[in-house]
């Protein structure tokens, strides 16, 4: 175990240098602070033109590649292309700082509030002051119990079922673990969702096992910590263990780590978000799917949506918008993007939609044996 606790340790540093896990916090804002000036009281809803339109994005970290490459380009491209504002900030992983960003962009007189909720609760209260201050909220990619805000992400249960129906099929039989997101956080229970209806009948005609203590969840949803629970499990089942359904290709990445690299694709790993690193794994074989949510698209969308909101603070007619429950059953209105599973077989969609460069995605490959690398 010493052997392989201290290749995995040295194998996650170097993955998270290449990787630069967090691959926007070289340009993350500091807590707190917007990242561009703003002033004045927020405008009363419906009543700002587009072009004055001031978007605050209280993000909750920029830790993970995404958030910071992905999503806020994306978003903040959107808000600016159609003559808005952009005002960002980052919360660091901390449901304090992320209350006490969103009450600063409140006076800062922001006219859309986005939050991407550290911790969907703590954070309720301040989500009731900018309703209260008539600021319309758009809960971005992880959901706020609140019939006001606004839920726009990809369809995560879709995400749990595509990782699972992948992985199943890969290896049908054997001792499964579960490597969830962030205990109180709604996405883990959608992911487990989508997965629990592809492995039920497997585990019920025991098929699959997952032995006790296999299913965790993950602070932070931190790759080190993923890492750690992964070693833990090996352990506890003297290393019999055949497939990782990861919640997300960060914890993948700590997985990958626990398993010295993997090699050979020995256990079937599937995960999500499209990270470089995990697509390489992919292209590898050490990992079977990484389920790609276009984040560049879902900050699009939420910065199209704020947009709209600007215009007309009414949620249900936002372009895409439909009814939806919230996990507590409270009627919502949500914007569903679809997903996309990449495997070996169909790697050039990554390619062509310019996700990464061949080099990133081939890196390590032998030549010709994977089809879209060289």
């Amino acid at each position: 175990m010493s052997i392989r606790k201290t290749a995995a340790i040295l194998s996650i540093v170097a993955i998270a240098l290449a990787a630069c896990n967090g691959g926007g916090a070289s340009t993350a804002p500091s807590a707190g602070a917007p990242t561009t000036a703003a002033s004045g009281a927020a405008s009363p809803a419906g009543s700002t033109a587009a072009g004055a339109c001031k978007v605050g994005v209280a993000w909750a970290t920029f830790q993970e590649e995404r958030y910071g490459l992905r999503d806020e380009p994306g978003l903040k491209g959107a808000v600016e292309a159609g003559g808005g504002t952009y005002v960002g900030n980052d919360a660091k992983l901390s449901p304090e700082t992320q209350a006490a960003n969103v009450e600063a962009l409140i006076s800062a007189g922001v006219n859309v509030i986005v939050i991407n909720a550290q911790d969907p609760v703590a954070i309720l209260p301040s989500v009731q002051k900018a309703v209260d201050a008539g600021i319309p909220v758009i809960a971005y990619d992880r959901e706020l119990e609140s019939a006001k805000a606004l839920f726009i992400t990809h369809d995560n249960v879709e995400v749990g079922r595509m990782i699972a129906r992948a992985v199943t099929a890969a290896q049908p039989t054997g001792n499964y673990a579960i490597i969830k997101g962030e205990l109180g956080q709604t996405n883990p229970l959608f992911l487990r969702q989508g997965m629990e209806e592809i492995i039920a009948p497997l585990i019920a005609s025991k098929a699959i096992t997952i032995p006790a203590g296999a299913e965790v969840n993950t602070d932070g949803w931190k790759p080190e910590n993923a890492q750690a629970e992964m070693e833990q499990i090996l352990t506890a089942n003297n290393d019999d263990i055949q497939a990782v359904l990861s919640q997300n290709d960060g914890m993948a990445t700590g997985v990958v780590a626990a398993l010295n690299g993997n090699k050979g694709g020995a256990v079937k790993i599937g995960g999500q978000d499209g990270d470089k690193a995990a697509l390489n794994r992919v292209a590898l074989g050490t990992q079977v799917v990484s389920v790609w949510k276009d984040a560049t698209e879902l900050g699009t969308k939420a910065g199209e949506a704020a947009l709209q909101l600007c215009k007309d603070p009414d949620i249900t007619k936002v372009t895409g918008a439909a009814p939806s429950k919230t996990t507590g059953g409270i009627d919502g209105t949500a914007v569903l993007l679809k997903p996309v599973p990449i495997s070996k077989d169909n790697l050039q969609v990554v390619l062509d939609a310019k996700w990464l460069t061949v080099e990133e995605l081939c890196k390590d490959v032998p030549a010709g044996t994977v089809t879209g690398c060289p």
